[in-house]
């Protein structure tokens, strides 16, 4: 079982209305004299460690000059030259000891910073206002064109990866995986595994939708984590497992309800995509059905009264001749226009049809003869 480290607790200087003081003291005026000494020699200290660093500066600039000074005089070859050469050695043997003095002086400043207890003060420090390495540089707003593209770029190049990412099931093989490829932290990865699991979803995969689902919020808890510390997701992510692996219930139950509210978000945006995809097939079959005139013979056949509807159904013209001459000559006329229309009926060929059989009998005949 993992257990937590307080261990870095241990030193932390209580606040200072947390002191017992006699009653006859003025114990406000002793606390504003406790916090200003103390304030005097967190300055003091930070004034000297910033002295050094000024003076270690200007000895390595001394340095430098010194060591540029030494190229030009070996090259020169002169007498007063290598006098002088001789001299400006020396210089640079000095200014180098110095250099590891004041390095060495820096270091031990370091080490009792360190030592030095927290308090009221340097817990509310801002923690992140000297990284170097992970703060996030400016950088200009990326047109929906110029994200779209750079989404498609990564996708093409790392999707496999991110499959294999989206696949795993325990935290300590999530956090190996982005170890190996930290290149994976980033929001184009986010955006495919959401993309993922509406596909998963659309074809009916939902214990694996909801296997990626988990692997997408991941991802997105360890973007959030750093947008809020305004370090890069690649430098953080570490910080995501280890908080995720020992946290308290209320953490848990955050991630928990995310991931439960992201995939009623996927089933959502599944649903829809598979309504439109019906709609669009519908209407492709729509137009394929389209009859000469533009109308379709669903649509027609539906509109027309129950006693035509039993004429197409049973296939019977005399029925459907019978059923006309029955009809308003105005409204059946409108029937059998939309029945041409829409390829439902067919004029004058069953008429062709009995033509042409008489003219076959009539070609049979006269060959006989």
């Amino acid at each position: 079982m993992t257990t937590i480290d307080y261990s870095v607790w241990d030193h932390i200087e209580v606040s200072d209305d947390e002191d017992d003081t006699h009653p006859n003291i003025d114990t406000p005026s002793l606390f504003r004299w406790r916090h200003q000494a103390r304030v005097d020699r967190m300055e003091q200290f930070e004034k000297e460690g910033s002295d050094m660093e000024k003076s270690q500066a200007e000895c390595r600039r001394k340095l430098a000059d010194v060591q540029k000074r030494i190229k030009e005089l070996e090259s020169a070859g002169t007498d007063d030259a290598k006098a002088e050469l001789s001299r400006a050695q020396s210089e640079e043997k000095q200014l180098k000891k110095e250099d590891r003095s004041w390095e060495k002086k820096l270091d031990e400043h370091r080490r009792e910073e360190k030592k030095m207890p927290w308090n009221v003060d340097t817990l509310s420090k801002e923690g992140f206002s000297k990284s170097v390495v992970n703060i996030k540089p400016e950088v200009k707003e990326e047109t929906e064109e110029e994200k779209e593209q750079k989404h498609r770029t990564f996708v093409e190049k790392y999707e496999k990866q991110i499959k294999h990412f989206g696949m795993l099931r325990r935290w300590d093989d999530s956090q190996k995986y982005l170890s190996d490829n930290p290149h994976l932290v980033c929001e184009e990865t986010a955006n495919y595994l959401v993309i993922m699991c509406i596909d998963l979803e659309v074809e009916e995969k939902h214990a694996l939708m909801e296997q990626v689902a988990h692997q997408t919020i991941v991802m997105q808890f360890i973007l959030e984590l750093a947008k809020s510390l305004k370090v890069d997701p690649r430098g953080c992510f570490r910080q995501f497992f280890a908080k995720i692996k020992t946290a308290d219930q209320q953490y848990q139950d955050a991630f928990n309800d995310e991931l439960e509210s992201f995939k009623e978000r996927v089933r959502g945006r599944a649903k829809i995509r598979i309504e439109k995809a019906m709609k669009e097939y519908e209407e492709q079959e729509k137009q394929k059905r389209l009859g000469p005139g533009g109308l379709d013979p669903v649509d027609v056949y539906e509109s027309l009264p129950e006693e035509l509807q039993k004429c197409f159904d049973e296939k019977d013209i005399q029925m459907l001749q019978d059923a006309i001459s029955k009809m308003d000559p105005t409204e059946a006329k409108i029937h059998m226009q939309k029945c041409i229309e829409s390829g439902l009926w067919v004029p004058n060929s069953r008429t062709e049809e009995e033509a042409g059989d008489k003219e076959e009998e009539k070609e049979e005949g006269e060959e006989k003869e």
